[in-house]
Parts: structure tokens; C-alpha cells; sequence
């Protein structure tokens, strides 16, 4: 099993946060050290480049960030040259961030059923986790995709094509299989179904695939934040074990729970509200856990971006 320490944070500087008065005020950001065990951040733009996305990190306080490494509605692929590799290690050094994810493409799908798909699904996510070792990040996290035709086909697939992918590029890069809101075809929206495609993947590369868990897409799929925390937290912990959890997205939803349609909101204001985010930002068991926000970004992501993280740090104290 992924072990606390094996998914902790890479792509990162290591450098670890003190706590501070806990009742002191944490609407600015730029006084990181008072919540600095926390690992919070957002998805944040890659545009002019890789190098460009610790910059837009720092600027909304984070201590955790993730991005996409290419184009994430386009197959094409391309390499992380040496250049880039430095200018990003080198700007990732100036900030605080210490836990760095990717997102693979939006077009990979390893559980499909057409030969031809899979393939060229194997072979984008072989290049996003070099993108990973070579960039420096810790973490590669990429959706169980969708069966098509048979759901434990689905899973069987998109198992081995990890197992084979995991092969191919060795390194120290987590794969998070991130759970789903379970529309459609969609695996990965239960945790049983995501304890059974994990334990679907060979050894020993199983011992670097953990779980995303996103709010939204959890609350969506039928798990009651709201009135069941401690619930939900049980059925993952008894099903998956907490030393799987590798990462959080921390998202509100548009969509009421049960719905299966994946709809993020701003923090506090969607169906799932703010009291679940309190208990989160809470939770002992949640800590080291890196969060990062998948939030709408409104009219100024910096902005908006920066409030989000601003609203969750002060449920920390």
C-alpha cells in the first residue's frame, strides 16, 4: 500500500510550514507561516509555458499548486527540454509551494474498449509521466476514464494499461486515480470501485498509485458531506485506507447530491456548503493531505483564485 511518506509532497522544496497563534487573523496571505503546515493551492494556468505556473502559485499564497504539462484537449504530445526544466525547478524554489501535481489530458481514456483509442491513450499518458519526472512533480492525476461496454472490462483495462504505463517510465511520480461523479460510462465514482481497480494493478507498480478525492464529484456520486462526514470518511478509510489518500480537490457543486453531473462552485456557496469545508480544513486525519482548488475562476482568477484560498485558511483556525 502507498505509505504516507511515499505520496508526500515532490516537486517541491521540502520545506516545512511552523503553526502559528491560532487566533491570529489569516486574511493575508502573504504571512504564510501561521498556517504553513498547510498544503493548499489551486489548479493554476500554464499559459507562456510551464515556467510560468509558480509564479501564479505564489501570487495567490500557495503552498500546493497543479497544472497541466501540455495542452489538455489535444493529442499532441511533446518533450520537456532542459531549458524548461530548470526555468520551472528554478521558479518553483521561489515559492512557497511544496506539493506540485499534474493533470493528464481530458482525451486519455485507458479503460476504452477500441484498440486504437487505448493505444494512443497508453502512449499520452506514458508522455504525461515523463513530463512529471522530468519537470520534478510529485503527482500525475488522471481520471479512471469510461468502460463503454463492459464495466469490469473497464476496469481490467484501464488497470493493466497503468501497470504498463508504470513499467515503461520509472520514477517516483504518484499516479492519483481520481475519484468520479460516475456519469455515463464513467468508472471510478465508488470507492469500492476505485479500491477494485487499484487492486487491479499489478506489483509493485501498485505502490504508486493513490486516490484524488474531489468533493464535487464525490458528493455528486451520492456521498453525503454534509450531513454524514464522519460516514463518508469511514467508508473510504474501511474501503480504500487513508494511507491511499493522496490528494484533495476541494470544490463546491452546482449539483445536488446524487446527481452524477460534475459542476464545480465556489467555496461555500454550492449545494455541498461550508460546513464540510470547515470539517476538512480540520481534520487531523486531512493535514498533509495537499489541497488544491478547482473553483470557477470568475472575471480575474488571480482574484477570485486568492479569496478561495483566503475563506478555507480562516476555517483552519
Amino acid at each position: 500500500m502507498v505509505t504516507r511518506k511515499k505520496v508526500m509532497a515532490r516537486g517541491s522544496r521540502g520545506r516545512q510550514g511552523r503553526r502559528g497563534d491560532p487566533g491570529k487573523n489569516v486574511d493575508n496571505l502573504d504571512d504564510l507561516d501561521d498556517l504553513g503546515h498547510l498544503l493548499l493551492g489551486a489548479h493554476v494556468s500554464t499559459a507562456g509555458g510551464t515556467p510560468n505556473a509558480p509564479g501564479r502559485a505564489k501570487a495567490i499564497g500557495a503552498t500546493a499548486m497543479q497544472m497541466f504539462s501540455k495542452q489538455a484537449s489535444r493529442w499532441a504530445e511533446r518533450e520537456c527540454e532542459e531549458e524548461e526544466c530548470r526555468a520551472f525547478v528554478t521558479a518553483l524554489s521561489d515559492t512557497s509551494v511544496r506539493a506540485t501535481a499534474a493533470h493528464d489530458s481530458y482525451l486519455i481514456n485507458l479503460a476504452s474498449p477500441d484498440p486504437v483509442l487505448r493505444a494512443r491513450s497508453l502512449a499520452s499518458f506514458e508522455a504525461e509521466l515523463r513530463r512529471c519526472e522530468a519537470l520534478g512533480i510529485g503527482y500525475l492525476v488522471s481520471h479512471p476514464g469510461n468502460f463503454m461496454d463492459d464495466r469490469a472490462s473497464g476496469l481490467a483495462r484501464n488497470a493493466e494499461a497503468i501497470g504498463m504505463a508504470l513499467e515503461r517510465v520509472p520514477g517516483r511520480v504518484v499516479v492519483l486515480m481520481e475519484m468520479t461523479a460516475g456519469s455515463g460510462t464513467a468508472l471510478g465514482a465508488t470507492f469500492e470501485e476505485m479500491a477494485s481497480l487499484i487492486g487491479a494493478v499489478p506489483m509493485p507498480h501498485r505502490e504508486r498509485v493513490a486516490v484524488c478525492v474531489d468533493t464535487a464529484h464525490i458528493f455528486a456520486a451520492g456521498y453525503d458531506l454534509v450531513d454524514d462526514y464522519e460516514g463518508v470518511w469511514a467508508r473510504f478509510s474501511d474501503t480504500l485506507g487513508m494511507d491511499r489518500l493522496g490528494f484533495l480537490h476541494l470544490n463546491d457543486s452546482k449539483a445536488p447530491r446524487g446527481s452524477h453531473r460534475d459542476r464545480h462552485e465556489l467555496i461555500g456557496e454550492g449545494a455541498i456548503g461550508e460546513r464540510p469545508f470547515r470539517s476538512i480544513m480540520t481534520d487531523e486525519r486531512l493535514v498533509a493531505i495537499p489541497k488544491v482548488i478547482e473553483t470557477p475562476k470568475l472575471d480575474d482568477a488571480e482574484t477570485t483564485d486568492r479569496r478561495m484560498l483566503e475563506r478555507l485558511r480562516s476555517y483552519a483556525v
